[in-house]
Parts: C-alpha cells; sequence; structure tokens
C-alpha cells in the first residue's frame, strides 16, 4: 500500500507538472522572443530620433555619440543619404533579431541583436522552471512517505488486532488513528473483542461451574453403583438402583439447569415446592460420605414449610454448602428450617473452626478458598439462589452458618424477566 500511495502521488504530480509546465515553457519561450523584438524595435525608434534631431541641428553624428543609445549585445547601423554608414557595436553573426526605421531626414536606423541572448534567456527560464518542479515532487513525494506512514501504520495495528482476536487474545486496544473510517473499523474490532472476551469468560465459567456441580452427584451415583456390585441382596440391590435412578435424574437436572443459566440466569421456573423433601434427599445422599468420614449429617427445625422456587437449584445450593462443610467443617453438620417474615431459611452449620476472618465477605467470590479448592462452589451456589429468586448469606463465621432464603409466596415475572412478590 505504501508503495503504490506514494506511487499515484507522484503520478498526479507529474502529469500536473507536464500539464502546465510544458505550458509554461511555450508561453515563457514566446514572451522572452517578443520582449527581445520590442526592445530592438524600441532602440531602433529611439537612434532614428537622435539621428533627426542633430541632422536638423546639424550636429555631427559619430559611432562614439551613438554608442550610449544601443545596447552592449547589440548592433546597429545608420545610414544617412551621402554619407558612409555609421556602426555602432559588433556586427553578430547567424541568426539575429532585427529592426530597421526609417527617419524623417531619410535615413535609415537598423539595430540587430543576436538570437543567441534570447536561447540563453529561455534556457535560464527553463532552469528556474525545472528547479521548481523538481521541488514540487521531492515535497510530494515526502509529503507521499507522510501519508503512506499515517494510513499504512494503522492498517497494519488493525490487522494485527484482527491476528490477535483470532489467535485467542480478545483484549481491545482501544487505539484510534484520526482517520473516520479507520477509527470506526477500529470501534468495530473494540467492540467484537469484547463480545468475544464475554464469550469466553461465560464459556470457561460454564466449564467450572459443570465440572464443580456435576462432581458431587458423579460421586454419589458411583457410591450407589459400589455398593449395589458388593451386595447379592435384592431388596438393597432394589434399593440402591431406585437410589441411583433419581440421583441420574438430579444429574439431568444439573446439567439442564447449568445450561440454562449459562444463556439466560433468569429463565428459570419457580413453582411451590416441599423444602422438606428437598432437604431429606439432600440428607440421604450425602450421609454416605459423612458416614465414611466419620461425622454425622442431621435436619431439624420447623417442618412442612412451603417455598418458592426451582426444586433442583435449591437442592444444589444445599449441595454446595454441605460439601463445604464436609470439606472445610468438622463435626456434626446440621441443617435447620426456620421462618423469618413472609421468607423461609434454611440454614446450614457446622462444628468447625469457621471461616477465616481475612475472607470475611470474600467468602462467595470466585477463586477465594480457605484451602486448596477451587473456590467455585459458595459463588455458583449464591448465583443460584439469586437467579431462583432467593439469597445465600452467611450469617455468622464461627461456627459457620449460612442461610438461604426463599420466598414463601409465589412470585410473578415482569416483562424484562425480573421476579417480583405478587
Amino acid at each position: 500500500m505504501r508503495r503504490r500511495l506514494i506511487q499515484s502521488t507522484l503520478a498526479v504530480v507529474l502529469v500536473v507538472i507536464a500539464v502546465f509546465g510544458v505550458s509554461l515553457v511555450v508561453v515563457e519561450t514566446k514572451t522572452i522572443s517578443t520582449t527581445a523584438q520590442e526592445r530592438v524595435e524600441s532602440e531602433a525608434v529611439q537612434l532614428a530620433s537622435i539621428v533627426d534631431s542633430r541632422i536638423l541641428g546639424a550636429e555631427q553624428i559619430t559611432s562614439e555619440i551613438l554608442a550610449d543609445q544601443v545596447g552592449d549585445e547589440r548592433y546597429a547601423v545608420v545610414r544617412i543619404p551621402g554619407q558612409k554608414p555609421i556602426e555602432v557595436g559588433e556586427k553578430p553573426s547567424g541568426d539575429v533579431i532585427e529592426a530597421t526605421r526609417t527617419g524623417e531626414e531619410g535615413e535609415t536606423v537598423t539595430v540587430q541583436e543576436p538570437r543567441s541572448a534570447v536561447t540563453r534567456e529561455v534556457g535560464r527560464t527553463l532552469m528556474i522552471i525545472g528547479a521548481v518542479a523538481l521541488l514540487a515532487v521531492i515535497a510530494a513525494v515526502l509529503l507521499a512517505l507522510r501519508q503512506a506512514s499515517h494510513l499504512a501504520s494503522p492498517l497494519t495495528d488493525l490487522a494485527e488486532t484482527a491476528e490477535r482476536l483470532g489467535s485467542g487474545d480478545p483484549r481491545p486496544r482501544r487505539k484510534r488513528y484520526g482517520v473516520p473510517e479507520l477509527d470506526r473499523v477500529a470501534d468495530v474490532l473494540d467492540a467484537s473483542a469484547e463480545r468475544i472476551a464475554r464469550m469466553l469468560t461465560a464459556e470457561r465459567r460454564l466449564a467450572a461451574d459443570a465440572s464443580h456441580q456435576l462432581r458431587t452427584p458423579l460421586t454419589a451415583l458411583s457410591m450407589r453403583l459400589e455398593e449395589i456390585t458388593l451386595t447379592d441382596d435384592p431388596d438393597t440391590v432394589k434399593e440402591e438402583a431406585t437410589i441411583a435412578l433419581t440421583q441420574v435424574e438430579r444429574l439431568t437436572d444439573v446439567v439442564e439447569r447449568l445450561l440454562t443459566n449459562s444463556r439466560d440466569p433468569r429463565t428459570g421456573s419457580a413453582v411451590t415446592f416441599d423444602l422438606d423433601e428437598v432437604i431429606q434427599q439432600q440428607v440421604a445422599e450425602w450421609r454416605p460420605a459423612y458416614r465414611s468420614a466419620g461425622r454425622a449429617i442431621v435436619s431439624s427445625g420447623k417442618r412442612n414449610l412451603q417455598a418458592v422456587g426451582t426444586p433442583g437449584a435449591v437442592a444444589q445450593v444445599l449441595a454446595a454448602l454441605i460439601e463445604n462443610s464436609l470439606m472445610h467443617g468438622g463435626g456434626t453438620v446440621a441443617l435447620r428450617t426456620r421462618v423469618t417474615g413472609n421468607q423461609a431459611v434454611i440454614e446450614v452449620t457446622d462444628e468447625g473452626p469457621g471461616v477465616p476472618a481475612d475472607l470475611g465477605a470474600r467468602i462467595f467470590e470466585r477463586t477465594i478458598s480457605g484451602r486448596n479448592s477451587t473456590g467455585i462452589g459458595l459463588a455458583v451456589a449464591r448465583d443460584l439462589a439469586e437467579a431462583d429468586g432467593g439469597r445465600l448469606e452467611m450469617l455468622q463465621a464461627k461456627p459457620p452458618v449460612f442461610g438461604l432464603f426463599l420466598s414463601r409466596t409465589p412470585v410473578k415475572k415482569n416483562g424484562d424477566g425480573d421476579r417480583t412478590v405478587r
């Protein structure tokens, strides 16, 4: 592009120089020739006038007297009837410019100038025009180089930005160049980079959430299948198979929930459900894991509570809290239900050391963990609770108490998808 821009600029300048330069040369050459002819004729008229006045005054006429009236490079000859011709200057050889005038007393005055003087003057004019044309070409080249750099450099930057987007680096450059068309392209690339970054973030978040949320159901399902392989009792096999099928259904619900939240976290379908069923399901599912760790999991509190939400999402939130207590807590884990105002509350607590003071409210941030864990569980749990119209809070740090607040009255969706209590 740089070379083409320079070539096109030079072509335009050369065309302009050719058109106007040739015209200027022709005009100047004709002007110089006309001026020289007029100059010779003017001297002839002037000499004829002087000779007339001296003849009338009966004064002497010599070449010395007329020499001051003739230019250095010109030659004049005066022919007076009955006298010898009077010559002034050196007679030129070759082609000349000549003018002849006849005076009132019958004398003839001829003035000549060598055409070489005109040629030299034309040559000097051509040199001046050529120098100006050369300066114009140099200025055009410098301007073309500047413009090429001004346009080529932004295009190179934009190409690098596009290449970075294609290689998986979606950071916007937010660099502008003062050229509206290039700035528009930069705006589009930056907007595309931001969209790609959001998409990559969402995909990575989905992958992390899926890995975390599917781990527990798969582990529980694996334990049930192991128990089936270790027993010969048909009743036990049937019971464990029934529980395994229930866990498969939960696993399917977890996958659907993750995919739904990855598209729009507000598209869940809230229903009125029995909290006791969800709590007992979680207690039964996690009891083998706690038994293996030499610990217990129990439930207590107000029974027969009805809450509004998505049972699968509530189950995932409780699973995250229970798993968090298994990994980081100690002693017995208790799930307690109570009522506060128009909300049903499920509290999950254990007898462990609690949440370190340096974590505090950051416990729900992603990648924040008190031990070598992913730090995703509580963050996902809070997102699920909020997407379901509830909220998840840490009510106490030591001993740790987490509370899941759910509405006890039906909710109505607005046109934009938000939930409001009726």
